[in-house]
């Protein structure tokens, strides 16, 4: 890469990634970046790829604040698009790779940029898009294994991209953006928008937690850190997505500590194949989903998957369901790995993290974070043992949402002249510092004007033998409002008793969160991230009640309509102990 100076010591308010980055790869230019495909890049390779990448986007009008749409799977082609339009001072735009042609065009109209890169397996969407709105001027397509027969698509080859002479390092401060579309409570994507300096600052922990390292106090100290060859060096596999913000942050910082990235060789998640992945590259840090990827990871290690995964030795998750269990499950396959489970979200945080460093932290309770807090409704602090509120933090944070200020004053309140961010997910204080979960306030069923807490709920679902995933919300219901419904996977020959839910939850909780309707799906549909599209699972829900018969298929079969079921029991006309409904 370019002999250029190093960036002059300072505050770790001029941090910039695609600086750090470039500082990292002069330090280490051997050193292995990006391990995907079967092949490998070392930082230096890695930084000429983004840097003629980046050049092709300035021949082509882009610059500071110019956004860039990465509709894709996680590839070294993402990870190079993010080098690249940071670099520049551009704004990555994460889309859900998922998206058909009718979202993708929404989102594109919404954050109007003036690129798109995405692979040959995604051109049906890209085409369909491109028929209800323009597509930006610069579109790059990725090569990739897309089926026999797949349209290529429109745009430019991304390999000619990369023909440009690379992009001297310019000097970047703290203050370029990175968006980051996240579905909201209407199911519309709201763009919550971070800078450099701030994402960098609120990363500390993540970063350096699990090093026997003081935290940086300069860049210099951060290029240092990275070149140091006496530290475990880092091996990150994400294995959501990286347009979730868990797997991209997670990623982002393992490159700030010269770490390698590996991903894994198909977009389809196989746990055996994610075990083999990680014995053969020695993975150390494993980025999941909670639930939705370790139950998987587990059942294959379990069931005797021919890998050894005890070479990690951090395992991180996000603002996912993550049972004591499964973590007591992969503890057993990796003993020397801490696991953090972190309380957090797009909007910002981290608000508290579960800690696990062996079967002894089980069970284990999340603990705020230095800089959290515990707000009641008229933002007053809430400190005694048993109360309830809304989780806050005052550290860094985002800008806000892009383009909508009165959702960025509700979300971004400032208390005694101080700002904070408060998504809305609702806990329980129990004392020194640890609280319990209930749920995101926009989540809380009111059933006759109790409000019941669908985290609270799921967590005692989740403990039923035979249980293994589980989503609790409200269903309309003429007399109380709504009514708790719970929606379970069950393993293998399992039969749930909708009795015995009923009388587990009372055991547990006030009768008036008890289940009045049970579902039991073959699956719910989780997204790579791991969340549950509650639009959606209404929708299955409510073509399930308006349908007499035998289920057709299991639930989790594609269907351009959500699976029929037989019609459910009609709720008893008391908030106490009511017939649960079944369907499968």
């Amino acid at each position: 890469m370019a002999d250029v100076p190093s960036p002059s010591p300072g505050d770790l308010a001029r941090a910039n990634y695609a600086a750090i980055w470039d500082a990292v790869a002069r330090a280490v230019p051997d050193r292995v970046a990006v391990r995907a495909e079967g092949a490998t890049l070392t930082y230096a390779a890695f930084e000429q790829q983004a840097a003629r990448l980046a050049a092709t986007f300035v021949a082509h009008g882009l610059g500071p604040d110019s956004t860039v749409a990465v509709f894709m799977y996680n590839r070294v082609e993402y990870l190079a698009t993010l080098y690249a339009a940071y670099k520049i001072g551009a704004i990555p735009v994460n889309i859900n790779f998922r998206y058909q042609g009718a979202e993708l065009a929404e989102l594109l109209e919404m954050s109007q940029p003036a690129a798109l890169v995405y692979p040959s397996s995604l051109a049906t969407a890209v085409i369909d898009a491109a028929e209800r709105s323009p597509l930006p001027p610069l579109v790059l397509v990725v090569p990739d294994d897309a089926p026999p027969g797949t349209h290529i698509g429109p745009g430019a080859p991304f390999a000619t991209a990369l023909d440009a002479a690379p992009l001297a390092p310019r000097d970047l401060g703290p203050e370029h953006k990175i968006f980051l579309f996240t579905g909201g409570t209407t199911g519309r994507p709201k763009a919550v928008v971070w800078t450099h300096g701030n994402l960098f600052d609120s990363q500390q922990f993540s970063i350096y937690g699990s090093l026997p390292v003081d935290p940086p106090a300069t860049l210099d100290d951060v290029t240092r850190i990275a070149a140091r060859e006496d530290l475990p060096r880092t091996v990150c596999l994400p294995l959501p997505p990286m347009m979730h913000a868990t797997a991209l942050f997670n990623v982002m910082n393992a490159m700030v500590l010269g770490g390698t990235v590996v991903f894994l060789p198909s977009p389809r998640f196989d746990p055996a194949a994610a075990a083999r992945v990680i014995e053969e590259h020695g993975v150390t840090r494993l980025v999941v989903a909670g639930n939705a990827i370790v139950g998987p990871l587990v059942d294959a290690l379990d069931a005797g998957a021919d890998a050894d995964v005890s070479c990690l030795t951090t395992v991180l998750s996000s603002g996912m369901v993550w049972s004591d269990d499964l973590k007591r499950r992969l503890i057993a396959h990796a003993p020397s790995a801490t696991l953090i489970d972190i309380v957090g979200s797009s909007e910002g945080g981290p608000f508290a993290y579960g800690v696990v460093r062996g079967p002894e932290d089980l069970p284990n309770r999340p603990r705020l974070a230095p800089g959290a807090v515990v707000l009641a409704p008229d933002l007053t602090p809430v400190e005694e043992v048993g109360g309830l509120g809304m989780l806050a933090y005052r550290g860094a944070m985002p800008l806000g949402y892009h383009g909508d200020p009165v959702r960025t004053a509700e979300t971004y309140p400032v208390v005694d002249g101080v700002r904070h961010v408060m998504p809305g997910d609702w806990v329980r204080v129990l004392g020194d510092g640890y609280v319990e979960l209930l749920g995101r306030g926009s989540g809380v069923v009111n059933t006759g004007g109790e409000k019941v807490f669908p985290g609270e709920v799921e967590k005692v679902l989740l403990a039923l033998p035979g249980v293994v995933d589980a989503v609790v919300l409200g269903l309309p219901d003429a007399r109380w409002g709504e009514v708790v419904t719970a929606v379970v996977v069950t393993g293998p020959d399992v039969a749930l008793v909708p009795e015995q839910v009923q009388d587990e939850v009372g055991r547990r909780l006030a009768g008036y969160k008890k289940p009045r309707r049970l579902y039991v799906l073959d699956e719910l549909q989780r997204s790579p991230s791991g969340k549950v599209d509650m639009h959606r699972l209404r929708r299955r829900l409510a073509e399930a009640d308006a349908v007499v018969g035998p289920a057709a298929g299991p639930a989790a079969a594609p269907a351009p309509a959500p699976a029929p079921a037989p019609a459910p029991v009609t709720p008893a006309p008391t908030p106490g102990p009511a017939p649960a409904e079944r369907t499968r």
